[in-house]
């Protein structure tokens, strides 16, 4: 039983046409309503599927929310094929046409907004990796090398204690260089970006691999800008790969990293 309305996004009334498709039960189709110049595009959905105790248990089950979280990705991307949009994470639902029209009218303001801030731009993803150990061996002989005249002028005996002194030193330094080269990387990519943000990171997801997470960033893109975003990344990853700092990118996706609080 159909008895409630599903939100995907909001989007701009003058550029989205009708979309084909269904919402994420497969079998509703989907459909637009429009508030003034803003588009809600909905599909009809079972109030039951998302609200009560029978919910909690169905959103912790992999093999129903996963198609259906897929399915509402597919149709955000496909109306952000036609205009910007401000994407709802999944699982909104309104009981009427009317509460719905309530929350567009109270929210006019910021929705109107941000899709004018998001137009023609799409959100990467950008995550960094540390190799710990190869980055201790690399600022090691990196401060070596900086040292080396002087070292060569010791006994062996001094150089020895001056080199495990230097190793120390070192081993407390490498939180500095992160957090210092990680920054000058921003910097670098934020040129390309109309917005950017930091991910706050979790500390059961710190691994990528072998290798510890280190930062997880999302840029707000302009599409012109995207290609020489991605070959900037390669240039960065070229020059610190042998330090043990390594970046991965993915999308475009959709801007949900940049959605105000509604």
């Amino acid at each position: 039983m159909s008895d409630c309305l599903y939100l995907f996004c909001f989007a701009r009334s003058t550029l989205l046409p009708a979309l084909k498709g269904t919402g994420v039960d497969g079998r509703s189709p989907l459909f637009i309503e429009n508030f003034r110049d803003i588009s809600a595009v909905l599909s009809a959905a079972c109030l039951e599927d998302y609200s009560g105790l029978s919910a909690e248990s169905r959103m912790q089950d992999l093999a129903w929310i996963g198609p259906r979280a897929c399915r509402h990705q597919e149709v955000v991307e496909l109306a952000m094929s036609y205009s910007p949009v401000l994407p709802v994470r999944f699982g909104a639902i309104f009981s009427s046409l009317k509460r719905l029209e309530e929350a567009a009218s109270r929210h006019y303001e910021n929705i109107s907004r941000f899709l004018l801030h998001v137009d023609d731009a799409e959100e990467w993803a950008v995550k960094g990796s540390l190799d710990r150990a190869k980055a201790e061996k690399a600022l090691l002989s990196s401060h070596l090398a900086l040292e080396a005249e002087n070292l060569a002028s010791l006994g062996p005996g001094t150089r020895y204690f001056q080199e495990q002194r230097i190793r120390a030193h070192v081993g407390g330094k490498l939180n500095t260089w992160l957090e210092e080269a990680t920054k000058t990387i921003a910097d670098e990519l934020r040129r390309y970006a109309r917005d950017f943000h930091s991910y706050k990171l979790n500390p059961r997801v710190m691994t990528e691999g072998e290798n510890e997470m280190v930062l997880n960033w999302a840029f707000l893109v302009p599409r012109g800008n995207a290609a020489h975003f991605c070959a900037e990344i390669d240039v960065i990853n070229a020059r610190c790969v042998h330090g043990g700092l390594t970046f991965k990118y993915s999308g475009p996706w959709p801007p949900y990293s940049f959605c105000p609080l509604l």
